[in-house]
């Protein structure tokens, strides 16, 4: 068995941007300052990501393989089944590189220290020899985090940790038929939501306080999901009785549109999405990946 492979994923820095689209320092800070902003706080958190960059650089030994990917790269970028993954970064970051992994273990690091860390980033860069070191003696401990996957009637799959919409392309009001698992039901709405436990603190959280305060939502490793349909409108024909949800392992929702396009994305990330026609359906539920982080 060959060396460890540890896989650092970043994310381009504001900063960077900022110098991308003003070739200059000078410029850029003029740029921010026009706005009534300073270039110190941006340049702070660029610092920072660099200092963690190093720091976790010089936690991999020597005689370890290791590789560095932008978040822009990640669907060019071939993952082994071996590989340790360090997410440095915010929990988007996570999510971002979630769906092209399939039970690598996962170091979620937060670079700037005391900026809000997130539950999937939820350790420090000097932490992370310990991390790599449990990890390949056996004795790391996981959280093994549910995904949802749609999948469409021609074969498209998307995967997401956190949810996945689908609704109009333009977001205006989709109009489809929906079935549970109890029946079909026509529906217009503003979209239908399917989340995961993971995905509890995210846009799915306000709806679950609006629509269903009462219900237990699935914990991040449960093999279980929640859904929610956005503002369904009653009228004489489309109905509002099958709006709320849980899905469990083997069961899940089922669309089929009655609109001239729907879209499904994940995460948020609209650029990476599936699209049906009218009479074409999709199908969501919970995908056979996990996300394994480290605790």
């Amino acid at each position: 068995m060959g060396a460890p492979r540890v896989v650092l994923v970043t994310r381009r820095t504001a900063y960077e941007e900022l110098l991308d689209r003003h070739a200059t320092r000078g410029q850029a800070e003029f740029f921010l300052r026009s706005r009534g902003q300073e270039l110190a706080p941006v340049l702070g958190r660029h610092e920072a990501l660099v200092s963690a960059v190093v720091a976790v650089e010089a936690a991999v030994p020597l005689d370890w393989r290791r590789a560095r990917v932008e978040r822009s790269e990640l669907a060019r970028f071939v993952f082994e089944a071996g590989d340790i993954v360090v997410v440095l970064g915010q929990d988007g970051l996570v999510a971002n590189v979630a769906k092209y992994l399939d039970g690598q273990p996962v170091i979620g690091v937060d670079p700037v220290a005391g900026d809000g860390r997130g539950v999937l980033v939820p350790h420090e860069p000097a932490g992370v020899a310990d991390g790599l070191a449990d990890i390949v003696s056996g004795h790391a401990a996981y959280i093994d985090r549910t995904m949802v996957r749609a999948t469409s009637d021609d074969g498209q799959i998307l995967d997401a940790l956190n949810e996945i919409f689908v609704g109009q392309v333009g977001h205006q009001s989709a109009r489809y038929l929906l079935s549970d698992g109890t029946g079909w039901e026509r529906q217009s709405s503003s979209g239908v939501i399917v989340r995961t436990g993971t995905g509890g603190t995210g846009w799915c959280a306000s709806l679950q306080r609006i629509m269903a305060p009462g219900m237990a939502l699935p914990r991040p490793e449960e093999r279980a999901l929640s859904w929610f349909v956005r503002e369904a409108w009653p009228s004489s024909g489309t109905g509002v009785e099958h709006v709320v949800g849980l899905l469990g392992g083997g069961s899940g929702l089922e669309l089929r549109c009655e609109s001239d396009e729907l879209v499904a994305f994940g995460d948020g990330i609209e650029g990476d999405r599936l699209l049906i026609g009218w009479g074409q359906s999709i199908s969501v539920g919970v995908s056979p990946r996990i996300l394994r982080t480290l605790r």
